[in-house]
């Protein structure tokens, strides 16, 4: 693949992205909780667990305070 097919092949991704951004920004309320009931149900039937452990609820709410620039 050379440089012009390369770049090329990204701005066709960007434009799909760009698509995609739009069709979730529209995108109603109800068809938003379908597909997150979707992704669910999914995470279910490949048996991954939901459930968080405290410790990794920790490391989590430390990196948002760390973004916030909270100070610990």
């Amino acid at each position: 693949m050379d440089k012009q097919l390369a770049k090329e092949f990204r701005e066709r991704w960007q434009a799909v992205a760009a698509v995609e951004a739009e069709e979730q920004r529209v995108a109603s309320m109800a068809l938003k909780l379908k597909q997150l009931d979707a992704i669910l149900r999914l995470a279910i039937g490949l048996g991954l667990s939901l459930e968080k452990s405290e410790e990794e609820i920790a490391i989590v709410r430390q990196r948002w305070m760390k973004l916030k620039g909270v100070k610990t």
